[in-house]
């Protein structure tokens, strides 16, 4: 059963790899930043368009390995039409998930969960973290009154 399962996850995360979701121009977003993983290089390039506090559209473009695309993908297919604040709430839901901590297991994360086998190998932690570090640090940018910011995960 587990094997199964452990199949299932890795078929989900090899079809966002594949075929990323929110890999599109957003021309004027509302939200910019940049992340990287000095650890293995990979890098990603948000936009977000707001509608008042939710988001409207999120574009994603990463340059990283399956685990680091993968996840960006999620981000960008679970944030479309959430507030600001439910974002966070999933971006903590995804922490602590891949750190192993206990999270609220009502948040709805959808595809996230295949994420769930990266926590055992904890140099893979970062590269599924980025997206979601720099979608916050975005977020803490705009609220701060800035524009962009360059992100790198520190775990």
């Amino acid at each position: 059963m587990a094997e199964k399962l452990d199949d299932m996850y890795r078929d989900i995360i090899m079809e966002h790899y594949r075929f990323p979701r929110g890999h599109k121009d957003i021309p004027n977003p509302d939200i910019i930043n940049e992340g990287h993983n000095p650890t293995c290089g990979d890098d990603i390039a948000i936009k977000v368009k707001m509608d008042q506090n939710k988001i409207e559209t999120v574009s994603v473009n990463c340059a990283g390995c399956a685990i680091s695309t993968a996840s960006a993908s999620m981000l960008a297919e679970i944030c479309e039409g959430k507030t600001i604040e439910e974002v966070k709430k999933i971006a903590g839901v995804v922490k602590a998930l891949l750190k192993g901590e206990e999270f609220d297991k009502n948040i709805d994360i959808g595809d996230i969960e295949a994420l769930n086998g990266v926590k055992q190998f904890p140099v893979r932690v970062k590269c599924a973290l980025l997206a979601w570090t720099t979608m916050v640090d975005a977020i803490d940018a705009r609220e701060a009154g800035k524009q962009q910011k360059t992100s790198t995960t520190d775990g």
